[in-house]
């Protein structure tokens, strides 16, 4: 092919990232291309772990050497070869660790555009001095109010919360607040060297003394001399003293446990800072206004507001404010397009869910202007209602008509359906997946049996007419009022299964997120989300779900084991002992390259298994405890179907579609869905006598409709087992086959907060209010128009 003319093709040899299999594919330039297959099949891999850290990997090599030590690098895929390959942008469903400061307005940088707007064509009081932009920020030092440090609003405690029951005294636990274990027994032991009666009732305590030990901000360092216990020796030590009110509120903004966060929340009062009114800004940019209003209020508007407010200023106030609003309207509208309009600048990104967040992402790239460039997107439709999904495609098309490729890994069918060729990998998932079965336009994939989207995309056809569960009784919340909801009361069946709908933003989520234990009716509340099961890769599937305790135990039982005295804490990886101590029980070490990225090989001392030698030397069943992590969970079953405390673990995973895991596949190499069957399946396993109120946000985003079917059919099996399942979804296959329907809306945000239609998903198919309704009644198919 002549230089002047590039390839029109991707064109990728011997791919074998994570479980693909020497992967040779050619994907067009300049198209909208659907990566499908199986949760697990390696779609992901192929689109995300090859092309693009391909094309991430080649643009850093384009970067100076010293600046490209500064950068976070990935290391080169294990690929053969990629040619036709132009740059690429990720826009993947992954967030950063969670942070109050980031907002709307931030991941979008339209509040930098209204700040701008303020700065320059503000009403400023007489005599008042310009501001620079900076001081429109409530994250600058310049901007920022004060008294909350531009949070807006100010945590405190009170005595009734740090001590619930004050007829208990200090050794007690009165200071249900203060921290359990040996933290705890310090402070009393402190308090008890500093003077203070540790045994006398609460209450019967000095007002002053009860002041000073809850609330001071002195920190009293005191020789502590701790009571003596038979069996060993506690020498004196130098302890300080911490107050229950500074405790609280360090732990809450320092930890990073969500655990001990949310301990520390149950103690703590949230209310608007007095200084800013929520606002969060010094008095003097508060002092600003545009088109009436302060900073502060146009953050709050939604975006759909917000655009309609400043589409109606700006002339009469002069050249500069003209040019900045039509830019902040032109750049809403992107943002809007995409069904988020009922967002405000102000919303914090850690109150998003994934979809939110990519679509944010993606409208800023629409205003871009970029050219010639991949984007490769992980399911833009997730969290889409069906009616925000025809918008999404329209901008999808808009970026491919720029002269971008547009690649997208996507379960959605409409999407699916949409593309103009298709790359289906399978055919199932893990060691039994990893292959391209069909790369070319959609319709060729009706003639590819292997294929498990061949039959959802082809060969549809309504399933036999379920009968409806009456329920057992109605579980009542509310009113509740938070966010967009305003004094909601909804009712929900019990033993049943109740999906939420509506479209994106009209509280369905912070309606089922009032369901609490505390409510009559619930037994036993689980709720199951699709955060990850750990952040690290020292977490896995077997730690998670407690099935390498009993992997454990078993490895101590054994002759060997016992001669030497092994105790379960040989076999983790996770502590000094057993673990080879070259790489700390990573398995691999990081050989750094300077200005290279750092690349990764296994161990040279373990070669990869984690553990020392002599750990190695104790085999069950002649497996290692390396060989025995390993193992898919479907090899597992059979190896452990003697033992009856792994077997109903590995079962339950099975149960839910996660046999190509392996045991020890680490935590950061899951996907949302597989990470929320592996709590699912946690739950699952325990044996619970009690009727429980299973409460799932969107369980089928990120599975295939195959892995769907397979979900709902352990849903299903909870409710007939007598226990009541609310899910909260967009899939209108899922919502047909439910038992009861609550339709929030009509629209997000401000247009939304209520409850359009509950009922039989046939009656809620037919509300004339409902946006759903036209879609579930498509689902339903004829026998739900009859």
């Amino acid at each position: 092919m002549p230089e002047s003319h590039h390839d029109p093709y991707v064109r990728v040899r011997g791919a074998r990232e994570h479980n693909l299999a020497g992967v040779d594919v050619d994907i067009p330039r300049d198209a909208l291309v659907a990566f499908t297959g199986v949760s697990g099949s390696g779609k992901s891999s192929l689109a995300f772990g090859t092309i693009y850290a391909e094309a991430q990997r080649r643009y850093f090599e384009s970067v100076a050497p010293y600046a490209r030590r500064l950068i976070r690098q990935v290391g080169a895929p294990a690929v053969g070869e990629i040619t036709g390959l132009p740059p690429a942008v990720s826009l993947e469903q992954r967030r950063s660790s969670p942070n109050a400061r980031s907002s709307v307005g931030t991941v979008t940088t339209l509040s930098n555009s209204l700040r701008m707007l303020f700065s320059r064509a503000g009403r400023y009081p007489e005599g008042a001095e310009r501001l620079d932009s900076d001081a429109f920020s409530p994250n600058t030092a310049a901007g920022a109010c004060p008294s909350c440090h531009g949070l807006g609003r100010i945590h405190d405690t009170s005595e009734e919360l740090l001590v619930p029951e004050p007829e208990l005294s200090i050794r007690q636990g009165a200071i249900a607040a203060w921290p359990g274990a040996w933290q705890g027994k310090n402070l009393r032991d402190v308090l008890d060297a500093l003077g203070y009666d540790v045994d006398r009732p609460w209450r019967e305590l000095d007002a002053k003394d009860r002041e000073w030990i809850l609330f001071t901000d002195e920190q009293p360092v005191v020789t502590v001399h701790p009571v003596r216990d038979a069996d060993r020796i506690q020498r004196p030590y130098q302890g300080t003293y911490m107050s229950a009110r500074r405790y609280v509120l360090r732990t809450f903004s320092d930890s990073k446990s969500p655990t001990l966060r949310a301990k520390a929340e149950r103690f703590l009062t949230s209310a608007p800072c007095p200084v800013c009114g929520g606002g969060r800004l010094r008095p003097e940019a508060l002092a600003v206004t545009f088109a009436g209003r302060t900073i502060a209020d146009l953050a709050s508007l939604p975006l759909t507001a917000l655009a309609g407010l400043l589409s109606g200023t700006g002339a009469e106030d002069g050249e500069t404010a003209r040019v900045l609003t039509e830019d902040l309207v032109a750049r809403i509208a992107t943002v809007t397009e995409l069904g988020l309009g009922y967002l405000s600048l102000d919303r914090a990104t850690p109150t998003l869910s994934n979809g939110e967040l990519q679509r944010l992402r993606l409208a800023t790239q629409l205003r871009s202007g970029l050219f010639g460039v991949v984007y490769v997107l992980d399911e833009p439709s997730a969290g889409l209602h069906p009616a925000d999904t025809e918008a999404l495609l329209v901008v999808l098309d808009r970026l491919k008509a720029a002269g971008n490729s547009v690649f997208v890994v996507e379960h959605h069918l409409d999407v699916i359906r949409h593309a103009d060729w298709l790359v289906d990998v399978g055919p199932l998932a893990g060691v039994h997946g990893g292959r391209v079965l069909h790369s070319g336009p959609p319709g060729g994939l009706a003639d590819v049996e292997a294929s498990a989207t061949r039959r959802f995309l082809f060969d549809r056809e309504p399933g036999p007419a379920r009968e409806l569960r009456a329920p057992a009784g109605w579980l009542r919340t509310g009113p509740v009022t938070r966010h967009n909801l305003r004094a909601v009361d909804a009712a929900f069946p019990v033993g049943v299964l109740t999906a939420v709908t509506g479209v994106s933003g009209s509280g369905k989520s912070t309606l089922v997120g009032a369901l609490t234990e505390e409510h009559s009716g619930v037994g036993r509340l689980v709720t199951v989300d699709q955060r990850p099961i750990g952040r690290t890769p020292r977490s896995n599937l077997a730690t998670y779900t407690g099935l390498f305790d009993v992997v454990r135990k078993l490895f101590t039982e054994t002759g060997e084991a016992r001669a030497r005295g092994y105790r379960a804490g040989r076999f983790s990886f996770n502590v000094p002992g057993g673990r080879c101590e070259n790489c700390q029980g990573e398995g691999f070490v990081s050989v750094e390259l300077l200005f290279l990225p750092s690349t990764y090989a296994p161990c040279p001392d373990c070669r990869g298994a984690r553990y020392n030698p002599e750990t190695l030397q104790v085999r069950l069943r002649d497996l290692t405890i390396a060989e025995v992590l390993d193992l898919t969970v479907e090899s597992a079953a059979v190896f452990f179907e003697d033992t009856p405390a792994a077997a109903r673990s590995l079962r339950t995973l099975l149960d839910v579609g996660l046999g190509y895991l392996r045991l020890g596949q680490p935590a950061t190499e899951l996907s949302g869905g597989e990470a929320q069957r592996i709590k699912l399946a946690s739950e699952l396993q325990r044996p619970h006598r009690s009727p429980t109120l299973y409460v799932l946000d969107e369980p089928t985003t990120g599975l295939h409709p195959a892995d769907v079917e397979v979900l709902m059919r352990q849903l299903h099996g909870l409710v007939d087992a007598g226990h009541s399942v609310i899910v909260v979804e967009h899939d209108m296959d899922v919502v047909a086959t439910a038992d009861w329907v609550v339709d929030l809306g009509p629209g997000g945000g401000d247009e939304g907060g209520r409850i359009v239609a509950a009922g039989p998903p046939d009656r809620v198919a037919r509300a004339a209010e409902s946006r759903t309704a036209p879609y579930l009644l498509r689902a339903l198919g004829p026998a739900g128009r009859s």
